[in-house]
């Protein structure tokens, strides 16, 4: 069957309208599609496993559980909205927790997985936030903290991130081309699938040799982006459109 690929849906119940397209689309994959992978930021915030009790992030958590135990196979990268998901959060959807980059063999291509923040090397302030949060150290300092109080951190941190995006060129916050090349070269790959920049769309990355690949899943902020991949090749769309992508790719 099928594979398919999203990112970047940050559902938080102030949208439930991602929430309800969401759960419509495990539904619909169920017997379409043998895996689906999230490719980061499935959540706005995510505050440790611990706290998945709390009422916001019940319905999410029910769908994935309904759509695994329907026989979908879900694996689930961090982002940098959600990067304090782990076990618990595994146990409890029955989702499998991938690293990031992750290669996988997609119907004979080898192609190598990724959420993307980590190619956004132009935004040094970003960097430098990222190598803070994904400290092992300054994680557990933060799990450390009570549940209301984490809850107000991240709602403090989507309030300033939101500010400082607004203040940086549209440039720094996309991937660099030299960190692609290098990533892809790395790991003796031509494909890179990746979220996190919100630029959905199929992307050449030259080299003195060949041309690489690049494909971009969007974020659910506007819309519900989706790629399907299937024997007959690639499709890029919306989420409401997975039976006929599906039907597409999976003509030779």
């Amino acid at each position: 069957m099928a594979q398919a690929f999203i990112a970047d849906l940050h559902l938080t119940t102030e949208r439930p309208e991602a929430i309800a397209l969401f759960e419509a689309l495990l539904g619909a994959a169920v017997g379409q599609v043998d895996h689906l992978y999230i490719l980061g930021d499935l959540f706005e915030y995510w505050i440790g496993d611990d706290a998945a009790c709390a009422p916001e992030f019940a319905p999410v958590l029910a769908a994935l559980k309904n759509a695994t135990g329907g026989g979908l196979s879900i694996s689930v990268m961090h982002g940098n909205r959600d990067f304090l998901l782990s076990g618990g959060f595994a146990d409890l959807t029955g989702c499998r927790l991938l690293p990031d980059p992750y290669r996988l063999d997609l119907f004979g291509t080898p192609t190598l997985l990724s959420h993307g923040d980590a190619l956004c090397t132009d935004d040094t302030d970003y960097m430098a936030m990222r190598r803070q949060v994904r400290d092992p150290r300054w994680q557990a300092q933060i799990l450390a903290r009570s549940i209301p109080e984490r809850m107000a951190m991240a709602r403090n941190l989507r309030q300033e991130s939101g500010t400082a995006t607004g203040y940086k060129p549209e440039t720094i916050m996309d991937v660099n081309a030299d960190a692609v090349r290098m990533l892809l070269r790395d790991h003796g790959l031509k494909r890179l699938i990746h979220g996190h920049t919100h630029r959905p769309g199929h992307y050449r990355v030259d080299t003195p040799t060949e041309p690489l690949e690049r494909i971009v899943v969007g974020d659910w902020y506007e819309g519900s982006s989706l790629l399907v991949a299937g024997p007959g090749g690639l499709r890029l769309t919306a989420a409401t459109d997975l039976v006929g992508a599906v039907t597409e790719v999976m003509r030779r």
